[in-house]
């Protein structure tokens, strides 16, 4: 490990310049004695570091100096796939791997094209969850990941909506989405998806497992989607919409609400417009179109419009007094 670490402390230097002992420790997760120690480590390798001290000082490589170590590991070299996903790349147990493998990419480009490289990475990163939601726990996600990698069976415990149910999964591929981690997996000679923060156990059983021919995960991801969207979406709800309810339409139900607002007819007086969404069931479309609150109205189906001011009724029945039931004064002294 000291060896990686070292070739990665040279690679800093020779990427980025003078560098500082603190910088250099953060980079690489060491304390500030270690980075001492390895850079007289690298001098008495007949590297040539110089310090120069003062405010603007730190450490350098000799003007003129470069190495050619830069090979790329397997590991190394997979990982640059995610090279715009540091965080998933994290959760993967690939952040130091991801890392070496940028410094060896950068110290291998000439002068011009390496420097973009560090100006798109200075400019431009991914953040995959979405706001306002705590990322799913996800403690197995390193060994389903590596089981991906090595195409080991994984003997595992999964919670569904029915209750929990045992079986033993070729794992094919990992999907972020939305910040969700999704695992696409064999199982009994069929290509399924679970979502991974609901595995409550998960172990290798020592075999390994035969790919099949031809998978395309990304192909798969797209159909099994579309598939999803069309199963889910099975109704739909005619709303009118106050000029306030048209903006939050599509922030609450995205390509659907847009698509929505795209056939809206004419406003009236007030602004209002008359629109038809695509809906989940009755109960799931209950509770998301009370989200747009006293923004909308539901003019049809009969059955979700009864069931949307049925919801309405009970919350205006437990909002009706001006503290709760339960609620008792506190005694003053």
């Amino acid at each position: 490990m000291r060896a990686d670490r070292l070739l990665s402390l040279l690679l800093l230097l020779q990427n980025r310049g003078r560098m500082t002992a603190p910088r250099l420790a953060a980079e690489l997760e060491v304390s500030v004695r270690t980075v001492y120690r390895d850079i007289e480590a690298l001098g008495a390798a007949g590297v040539p570091v110089r310090a120069e001290r003062g405010p603007e000082g730190g450490y350098r490589l000799l003007e003129g100096y470069r190495t050619r170590l830069t090979g790329l590991t397997d590991a190394e070299a997979g990982s640059l796939v995610l090279a715009g996903l540091p965080g998933p790349a994290g959760d993967l147990g690939l952040g130091p791997v991801l890392a070496s493998a940028q410094l060896k990419m950068e110290a291998a480009l000439p002068g011009e094209p390496a420097e973009r490289a560090r100006r798109v990475r200075e400019r431009f990163h991914l953040d995959a969850p979405a706001w306002f939601r705590d990322a799913d726990p996800v403690p197995f996600l390193e060994p389903i990941a590596r089981a991906v990698w090595e195409r080991r069976v994984l003997r595992t415990r999964y919670r569904r909506w029915r209750g929990e149910v045992h079986r033993d999964l070729g794992p094919l591929g990992l999907v972020l989405k939305g910040g969700i981690w999704y695992l696409v997996a064999l199982a009994d000679d069929a290509v399924r998806t679970y979502r991974v923060s609901r595995f409550l156990a998960v172990a290798e059983t020592g075999g390994e497992f035969a790919r099949p021919a031809g998978f395309d995960l990304a192909a798969y991801w797209t159909e099994s989607s579309r598939r999803m969207e069309a199963a889910t979406r099975r109704g739909t709800a005619r709303l009118r919409l106050s000029p306030r309810g048209r903006k939050l339409l599509p922030m609450q139900f995205g390509a659907a609400g847009a698509r929505a607002l795209a056939d809206a007819g004419p406003p009236d007086a007030d602004g209002w417009v008359e629109v038809e969404l695509s809906v989940e069931s009755e109960a799931v479309a209950t509770g998301d179109l009370l989200r747009l609150g006293v923004e909308a109205e539901v003019l049809g189906p009969g059955g979700l419009r009864r069931a949307v001011a049925a919801a309405v009724a009970v919350l205006a029945d437990r909002y009706a007094g001006d503290s709760p039931p339960h609620e008792t004064e506190q005694s003053h002294p």
